[in-house]
């Protein structure tokens, strides 16, 4: 009896326990189809948009252009240097200075110059003496030779001293004018007019013939000098125009294409181009400047290059298409600006089809959308 008892209470227990397991099992099962039904009705939601996040694929001008930098320069610069050795004197100008065309900068010691041009002038006064000794001679010896005194040799002698002596003056005049012209290259002028950029020496320094004592700069005009890759300088025209963002400069100036070196430089192989800035106030020279060069324009199907995907194998775009999200793959074209934002052709699509920005991130294809007002 005791044993029919005891195992009538362990099945009792048996089927508590596998009741309450059940029961649980089915509690589970209904809170996990609500869930589902949840997540279904919210997948079902179509996904509101507002009209800042679509684009209207519409045909436009798309702007060329290739990307331009380098450093400013003065079209007009030169440097002033020592034509002859001595030591530098009167030389008060310093950077920043302003100096006109023809201004006396410094000069060099004169004092050697000065004693060669008096050594030479008495050389000259010499050969002069020589010439007027050679003439009278000569004058002698022609009348000697009518009268029948002496040969005619003789007098062909007297005719060579007085060429000889002739040819001496004029190389003692030469020397002169040597001389002079170096007593003259001891003062150091102004080339150009502009304002001092370097000075390379100070007084009382002693310098040789070539030596670098100032440089000069004409900021009235300033260009801009541009390294283009070979493949790009293809593509300049003299008379292109460019928008150039100046280091420092609050507003963008605008250049103009007015040369381009007809030679490569050694090693990087670039070309270089040189833009003339219509407004060069209060720019320097050594700046650094970087823009876009606009080299035509191009009537294509335009898109924001952020609306543009590249995390599948090939770019893709997201269209709203039957209020759905559609992934739809595109071939890219053309780059550049169109109202100053960067654009992209984009082919195998059609004009008028609506597409979602970048900002809005990777909706799932399929999505359900809503636009929250009409086509922008």
């Amino acid at each position: 009896m005791r044993a029919w008892l005891k195992w009538g209470v362990t099945a009792l227990v048996v089927a508590a326990l596998a009741w309450g397991v059940t029961r649980t099992l089915g509690q589970r099962k209904a809170q996990q189809a609500v869930a589902a039904e949840r997540v279904a009705q919210r997948a079902q939601a179509p996904i509101e948009l507002g009209a800042a996040d679509t684009v209207q694929l519409a045909s436009s001008m798309l702007e060329q252009g290739l990307p331009i930098s380098g450093s400013l320069r003065a079209a007009n610069s030169a440097i002033v240097k020592a034509r002859v050795a001595g030591e530098v004197q009167a030389l008060s100008l310093r950077e920043g200075d302003p100096v006109q065309e023809g201004q006396i900068v410094a000069r060099i010691d004169p004092t050697d110059a000065q004693a060669r041009l008096r050594q030479a002038q008495q050389q000259a006064e010499s050969a002069k003496t020589q010439i007027d000794i050679a003439r009278k001679t000569f004058d002698n010896n022609s009348a000697l030779v009518a009268q029948g005194f002496i040969s005619r040799s003789a007098l062909d002698t007297s005719v060579s001293s007085l060429a000889a002596a002739e040819a001496n003056f004029r190389a003692a005049q030469a020397g002169v004018e040597l001389a002079a012209k170096s007593l003259e290259d001891t003062v150091l002028r102004a080339p150009i007019g502009g304002q001092i950029a370097q000075r390379l020496a100070q007084n009382g320094e002693r310098v040789a013939v070539d030596v670098r004592v100032l440089e000069i700069v004409d900021l009235r005009r300033i260009e801009l000098e541009a390294s283009m890759s070979a493949a790009d300088s293809l593509q300049l025209r003299l008379g292109q125009v460019a928008q150039l963002q100046i280091e420092g400069a609050s507003a963008p100036v605008n250049g103009r294409l007015v040369r381009i070196n007809p030679s490569v430089v050694a090693g990087s192989r670039s070309v270089l181009a040189y833009l003339a800035l219509d407004n060069a106030q209060g720019l320097r020279q050594g700046l650094f400047a970087q823009g876009t060069l606009r080299t035509g324009s191009v009537q294509a199907l335009l898109a924001p290059l952020s609306a543009v995907r590249t995390d599948k194998p090939s770019p893709y775009v997201q269209l709203v298409r039957d209020s759905k999200v559609l992934h739809q793959s595109v071939e890219l074209g053309l780059r550049g600006e169109s109202q100053g934002q960067p654009v992209v052709e984009l082919k195998g699509l059609q004009a008028g089809e609506r597409l979602i920005i970048g900002a809005v991130g990777v909706l799932p294809e399929g999505s359900a959308v809503r636009l929250a007002t009409g086509p922008n």
